[in-house]
This record gives C-alpha cells, sequence and structure tokens, in this order.
C-alpha cells in the first residue's frame, strides 16, 4: 500500500474536524467568550500566570502535550499491522482525544488555571477532589517516567545526540532573554536566531563525536538518567518564561517542520507500507505488546489518539497564559489534530521499513532470534547512520531510521542519512523532553496543592521553599522509576495509567457540561468515557495478571492498583452526580409542568 494514501487521508479528516466539530464544540456547547477575562490578566504575576502571544502559547502547548506518545506508541503498536493503528488514531484523535483537550482547558481557565484536581473538587465533590489528587499524582510519575526512558534509550552512549539535545537549553534560555530584555516581543527575530542555532549544533555533531569532547559528552543508561532528572528539576524550578516556554516554542518550529517535510518526503518518494495490515500478534504473543490488539493497541499508542498527559497541560501551565477564550479552540482543539498527524507520520515511517528489520531494532537480539525473521537491510542502515541499531528499543530509534530512510530517498540526499538520523533523533528527543519538563513543573503544582492542606504554606506557588522541596521529591521519585526500570515495564504501566486518567478527566468534563445546563451535549465527552474506561480497565487488568505479577514486580503492581482502584472510584462518583443531577432536573420540570397546568 502507498503511504500518500494515509497522508491524504489524516490531513482531509483533521482539517474536516477542526471546522465543523471543534467549531461546533466551541461555539455552541462551551459557548467560548472572548471578552471574559482570564487568568492570566487577573491572576498575572509574571511567574506562571503570564498573558502569552496565541502562537507562542499554541507552540508550548503543543511541544508539552506532543511527547513520546506521538512518536513512540504508534512505532510500538506497528506491532499489530499498520491498520489498528491508524484507524484509533484518526477516530480517537477526533472524537476523542481532541475533544478531551479543549473541554479540560475550558474548564481549568473558568476556574482561574486550576489543576484537574481542584476542578474535581469544584464540579463533583471533596472525594473526587481527593481521588483526584492521588490519581495525578501517581499518573504524572508513571507518565514522565514513561517519557523520560525513551530518552535515555535514544540518548545513552551517543556524543552527537547528547551534544545538539544539550545545546537546546541555551539556546533556549538566550532567546528568553532576546525577547524580554534585548528586543523585547521581538518573537520573529528571536525564532530565525534560535532556528539557526539549533542547525548549527546538530551539523557540528560530527565534529563534536570525533573530538576530544566526545568522552565527556557519552553517557551510560543511568547516567543519563540522573542528567535528564537534573534537567527536569531545574526546569520545575526556573520562571516559565526563561526556559520552559522558549524551549517549547523552538522545538515547536522544528517539530511542525520536520513532521511537514516527512509528509512532502513522502509524497515525493512515495514508499510502500512494508508492514501488513495486520499481523498474527494482534491474537497476542507479540514480543513488543505481549497482549492482544484489544484492549493493547489503545494504551500503547497512548497520547497519539488520546492523552490524560494532556488534562494535567490543560490544567496546568496553559490555562494560566491564554489572552482570550478564543484562543482555546486552536489550542486545545487544535493542536490534538496537529499531535494526532504526527503520530501517523510516525507510523508511516515505522512501517515503511521491511518488518524483519521492525522487530530486530525493536527487541533484544536474543528475543529477535526466536521470531523466526530475517533483517533486510539492518546492517547497511547501521553503517549508513553511523550507529548500532539492533536491539535499541522503546521506539524512538526505529522512528529516527524510518525518517531518515525516507529522506535518504530524496535525490541528493543518500549521503546525508548519518545527518538526517542524529537530526530526526534530536527532533524525537525534543518533542519529548519539552513534555518532561512540563510534566515535572505540573508535578510540583499538584504536590504543593496537595501539600497545601497539610502545612499550608506549601500552597503559596510564590514560596520559593515549597517550590524547590516539592519539585526535588517529585523529580526523585520519577527519576527513581527510569532508573530502576526498562521500556518493556513502565510503557504498559505508562500507556494504561494515561488512559485512566483520560477517563477520569472525561467524566469531570461530563459533570461540568451537566451543571452547566448542557445535557444535550454530554454525549460528546460521555461516549469516549464509557468505552475508555471499560477498554483501560480491563488493561490494567491484564497488565497486573500476565505481566507484573509473574515478573515480581512489586513497585509496578502497587502503582497499578492504586491508579485502577482511584479511576474507577472517581468514575462512580461522577455517574453518581449524574444521576443526582438528572433527578434534580427532572423534579424541577414535574414541578414547572405542575406550575404551569395550575
Amino acid at each position: 500500500m502507498s503511504a500518500i494514501v494515509l497522508v491524504v487521508a489524516a490531513a482531509c479528516i483533521f482539517a474536516l474536524a477542526y471546522r465543523f466539530y471543534g467549531a461546533f464544540i466551541a461555539s455552541k456547547v462551551l459557548m467560548l467568550d472572548e471578552t471574559r477575562k482570564t487568568p492570566a490578566y487577573a491572576l498575572e504575576n509574571g511567574y506562571d500566570y503570564v498573558p502569552t502571544n496565541k502562537w507562542v502559547l499554541f507552540g508550548h502547548h503543543f511541544a508539552a502535550i506532543a511527547g513520546a506518545g506521538p512518536l513512540v506508541g504508534p512505532v510500538l503498536a506497528a506491532q499489530f499491522g499498520y491498520l489498528p493503528g491508524t484507524l484509533w488514531i484518526l477516530i480517537g484523535a477526533v472524537l476523542a482525544g481532541a475533544v478531551h483537550d479543549i473541554v479540560i482547558l475550558f474548564a481549568s481557565v473558568r476556574h482561574e488555571g486550576k489543576s484537574l484536581a481542584e476542578i474535581a473538587r469544584a464540579e463533583v465533590g471533596k472525594f473526587s477532589g481527593f481521588a483526584a489528587t492521588m490519581a495525578v499524582i501517581f499518573i504524572l510519575l508513571i507518565t514522565v517516567a514513561g517519557l523520560a526512558i525513551v530518552v535515555v534509550n535514544s540518548l545513552f552512549n551517543s556524543s552527537w545526540g547528547t551534544f545538539t539535545v544539550g545545546a537546546t537549553i541555551p539556546i533556549a534560555l538566550f532567546m528568553a532573554i532576546y525577547m524580554r530584555w534585548i528586543r523585547p516581543n521581538k518573537v520573529s527575530e528571536a525564532t530565525i536566531i534560535g532556528v539557526a542555532l539549533m542547525i548549527i549544533s546538530v551539523v557540528s555533531g560530527p565534529a563534536i563525536q570525533h573530538s576530544a569532547l566526545a568522552p565527556y559528552l557519552t553517557f551510560n543508561q543511568h547516567q543519563m538518567t540522573i542528567i535528564i532528572a537534573v534537567y527536569g528539576l531545574v526546569a520545575a524550578v526556573l520562571p516559565v518564561w526563561l526556559l520552559l516556554t522558549p524551549r517549547d516554542y523552538l522545538s515547536t518550529y522544528m517539530k511542525i517542520g520536520v513532521i511537514s517535510l516527512l509528509a512532502i518526503g513522502v509524497i515525493f518518494v512515495n514508499p510502500m507500507i512494508r508492514m501488513p495490515l495486520t499481523t498474527k500478534f494482534i491474537h497476542g504473543g507479540g514480543p513488543i505488546i505481549p497482549g492482544k490488539v484489544w484492549p493493547y493497541v489503545f494504551i500503547t499508542i497512548a497520547c497519539g489518539a488520546l492523552s490524560g498527559f494532556h488534562s494535567l497541560i490543560a490544567t496546568g501551565t496553559t490555562p494560566k497564559m491564554i489572552k482570550s477564550e478564543k484562543d482555546i479552540l486552536p489550542i486545545g482543539y487544535g493542536a490534538m489534530l496537529v499531535e494526532g498527524f504526527v503520530s501517523i507520520m510516525a507510523l508511516i515511517a515505522a512501517t515503511s521499513l521491511h518488518p524483519g528489520d521492525y522487530f530486530a531494532i525493536n527487541v533484544p537480539p536474543q528475543v529477535f532470534a526466536h521470531l523466526g525473521m530475517n533483517t533486510v537491510d539492518l546492517s547497511a542502515l547501521s553503517k549508513a547512520v553511523g550507529e548500532t541499531l539492533a536491539g535499541r528499543t522503546g521506539g524512538a530509534v526505529t522512528l529516527g531510521v524510518g525518517m531518515s530512510y525516507i529522506f535518504s530517498s530524496i535525490p541528493g540526499f543518500k549521503e546525508l542519512m548519518s545527518y538526517l538520523y542524529h537530526f530526526s533523533i534530536l527532533f524525537e528527543a525534543l518533542f519529548i523532553l519539552t513534555t518532561v519538563d512540563a510534566g515535572t513543573r505540573i508535578g510540583r503544582y499538584v504536590l504543593q496543592e496537595a501539600g497545601g492542606y497539610i502545612y499550608k504554606p506549601l500552597k503559596n506557588k510564590n514560596w520559593w521553599p515549597g517550590i524547590i522541596i516539592t519539585s526535588v521529591v517529585f523529580t526523585s521519585a520519577w527519576g527513581y522509576l527510569v532508573y530502576n526500570g526498562s521500556i518493556s515495564t513502565i510503557w504498559p504501566l505508562f500507556g494504561t495509567s494515561n488512559q485512566l486518567l483520560a477517563s477520569i478527566a472525561l467524566a469531570i468534563g461530563t459533570t461540568m457540561l451537566l451543571k452547566r445546563g448542557k445535557a444535550k451535549y454530554i454525549a460528546i465527552t460521555a461516549v469516549p468515557f464509557a468505552f475508555m474506561i471499560v477498554t483501560t480497565v480491563t488493561a490494567a487488568y491484564l497488565n497486573i495478571v500476565t505481566n507484573y505479577l509473574p515478573s515480581g514486580n512489586t513497585v509496578l503492581i502497587v502503582f497499578s492498583i492504586i491508579i485502577l482502584l482511584l479511576a474507577v472510584a472517581i468514575s462512580i462518583d461522577c455517574v453518581t452526580k449524574w444521576i443526582k443531577i438528572y433527578r434534580e432536573m427532572h423534579s424541577q420540570d414535574i414541578a414547572a409542568n405542575l406550575e404551569t397546568s395550575n
């Protein structure tokens, strides 16, 4: 099958969805009011609450939500063939993911930029508020760990990759200083300088790789874990305008630019999808994802179609920076559709490889030896990119190889494959790290809110001891999970936790719509909620029984059970609230009819 078909179909479906379904939700369901003062102005403090240019904020939001999920999830899900992943990305992003994002972002803007837990407390009740706080803390830890481990697996023992990714940090700091003090509000100038410096960092990679600096930029997996954890800690503590926003904005240009170029490359090269429609692993027993296509394709693709992590960004940094409610549509609904398109492109890049090469990269060599498959281009690809590719699990390397393979097929690009591969790794690492730093910052917000009920000063977002203490605690916790885990243990837990959080957010969003008198529209959130809670609870149960219990992984078993119980408890509390609201509405209708008849 030609990859062009998927590109064109995805672009058309997402464009139509934004124009009609997104606009319908914004105008009829949420009734966005651009004259209403947003929290960015009402609570402006120059630190977290900062009115931000719509496109800069779109960049930050998109960079924060588009982490490993849309890149790695579809790549890993390609184990089942290209059809299951494609269908869920297209349907899920339009009817579930984008709906989830716009509704929750709106809810946070109307609740002064407060977190999902605080919204649950206000809309559902104290029990759901408390349970949501606990669920968010556990799920955030697992989510950030799941994202960070992908970066670790793609950067360890790679001085070129470490240098190019690390260079984006001082570049972002310079951009922030440039836009704030040197040339205030000159976004275009800062963008040109930032992009130019980023390209130079990639081009300089080979020189660094063969210089005396290389040993100082080459780290093993444990060392890389510590480095990324320290970065997350620093990013969570610094003012949002200094590192987080400019870095996310800069990386968004790269993300959208590279995906656009990949789409053009697919159209120009017209690669064939080599992975079959479905594989024998849809019935289970796969070497990457051990379970059956249902429910595992949904938790594996995760952020590529629907992501609970997005609710944390939509109730974390983004609502505190929105200048006007009219910006909620492009930032909330639009960004998720762009992420869905990214997922389709990642799926194409992975499935354009020969199945044998795909599995050789994505599973350990000892496992691949028992699959009865042969590699086709793996040796040539390893030589061309200048890295050992076999057994580089986690999906990121597969995507990098697939992207560079497509780009190198363009006339004149064949000899540049090593640059293209490392550029792709930089592209992926930027995607993921922007989510790691935003997730760590949001984890700090949630810990401060929760800790404030025990020790009141912690709730003060401007109290520096509280900021530092909660940042250190949260970073240490997810760093521990990465240091002692692997992609095969953390990613399934990340997927189930992420989708359970999405179910929680959809349930809370449904409650909000009911309380605002929008009962006739609740199907837009209630239907995705019902489907995902059943699917993900099933996946969580299977994960515990077939994955963690046999391996004796006590920590992940405990995390899984806690998150599962919290999600079910919140769901039951929300459904109980819906029934109560409906009964009250019915009683009011009866009273009104009686009054009219009298």
